[in-house]
């Protein structure tokens, strides 16, 4: 018997999530949807479209030059932000796969959870948020965020932002690791008493895993990290039972490196999958709204691997965030902000304003340090330091 040909259009797609989606997955057919009202996709599904729309946007391709650890300029190899936005994705996605999620709203809140990173990574952030200051909101990534999706992207005539589905922007808002707890003190209409879907759980859990595993990888790489000094680590006294000592000892630096970084994943990934799976059969976990009333999230790391994670969170906390070479990068990325900053606040507005007229017109609708803030945060490493270099390099063309 022939196979009966047929198209995937997006209500073939809707029925499939139907049939192979676990219950407690968020089906694109259930979608709260769009803050401004469009016709749906021929072909599509909603979230299809969210992660198309976010891979086109300018902010995301700009994360290609924005610092992870390193600076852009001190190596090829090192993870950039848009690097660990994509490792972020694929592991969210594998595991989402795994769990029955839906894979592209997992795809797309990773893709974009990282999008209102400042220049120079944590660092400028910080800078930036007191700059900015209590009294105009300060500045965090998370929320800067939301802010490019909803308004500062302009793509569409007929709407400002990315105009994305309601689950994205919630993965967005309820995006939280240790590295991120943002305050959303004005957005009640994302359910801020609610848990996130375990869509967006995942990716909290997969930004962990990415951030530190590949940070253990570039610091290895940079010789600010030593293989001998992380084998003090509770995380390698479990990984190294999986491999023979004499074995790991003959190979080379580099396929050591490699080894450690994928021995790292797959524990972390192999411990986060069993334990959810014990929380779901245990808390009857059969829909989405079981899902969000929960007291605690449902995706998370074992008690044991927890202490793996924070052990090793720690480890490179001393090692290498802390390295006098690391911190000597922050101190000049801070120092090259406050100065543009305090430039731009000086002759920021007025007919003699130094400010571009496309970042100028946001005056009308914004303060002068909120539109100075998403100038700075809209920028590439590269593109800071050559505004750096107009401004006080008295031989470089303005």
């Amino acid at each position: 018997m022939k196979n009966k040909f047929f198209i995937l259009t997006r209500e073939k797609l809707e029925e499939v999530e139907e049939q192979i989606l676990a219950s407690y997955a968020m089906k694109s057919k259930y979608t709260k949807g769009r803050r401004y009202k469009e016709k749906e996709h021929k072909y599509r599904s909603v979230y299809q479209r969210d992660r198309d729309r976010i891979i086109h946007s300018t902010a995301f391709r700009k994360l290609e030059y924005k610092t992870q650890v390193f600076v852009n300029h001190e190596g090829d190899y090192y993870r950039t932000r848009l690097t660990h936005t994509q490792e972020v994705a694929q592991i969210a996605r594998s595991i989402a796969k795994i769990l029955r999620l839906n894979e592209e709203l997992t795809e797309s809140i990773a893709l974009a959870h990282d999008i209102g990173h400042t220049p120079f990574g944590h660092s400028g952030e910080t800078i930036l948020n007191k700059l900015v200051g209590k009294k105009e909101g300060g500045f965090e990534h998370n929320i800067q965020g939301l802010r490019v999706l909803e308004e500062l992207e302009e793509k569409y005539p007929d709407f400002p932002g990315l105009n994305l589905s309601w689950e994205v922007r919630e993965g967005m808002v309820k995006h939280k690791t240790s590295y991120d707890s943002p305050v959303y003190k004005n957005y009640k209409e994302y359910e801020l008493e609610k848990k996130a879907t375990l869509e967006a759980q995942v990716v909290n859990i997969a930004d962990e895993i990415a951030y530190n595993s590949h940070d253990v990888d570039d610091g290895i790489t940079s010789g600010l990290l030593k293989i001998e000094d992380l084998k003090k680590t509770m995380i390698w006294q479990e990984i190294e039972k999986n491999f023979k000592k004499d074995d790991f000892e003959n190979l080379s630096p580099v396929m050591k490196k490699y080894t450690i970084t994928r021995s790292i994943i797959n524990l972390q990934i192999n411990d986060l999958i069993n334990n959810t799976i014990r929380t779901i059969i245990d808390k009857k976990i059969d829909s989405v709204e079981k899902v969000r009333n929960s007291k605690k999230n449902i995706v998370d790391f074992s008690p044991e691997m927890k202490n793996m994670h924070k052990d090793l969170k720690n480890f490179l906390y001393v090692n290498m965030y802390k390295h006098y070479k690391v911190i000597r990068m922050e101190e000049k990325s801070q120092r090259i902000i406050t100065d543009l900053f305090n430039i731009y606040i000086k002759r920021g507005s007025g007919v003699e304003s130094i400010l571009p007229p496309n970042i100028r017109k946001r005056l009308k609708k914004d303060s002068i340090k909120r539109v100075i803030a998403d100038y700075i945060a809209g920028m590439t490493d590269r593109e800071i330091l050559d505004e750096y270099k107009k401004f006080f390099d008295p031989y470089e063309k303005v």
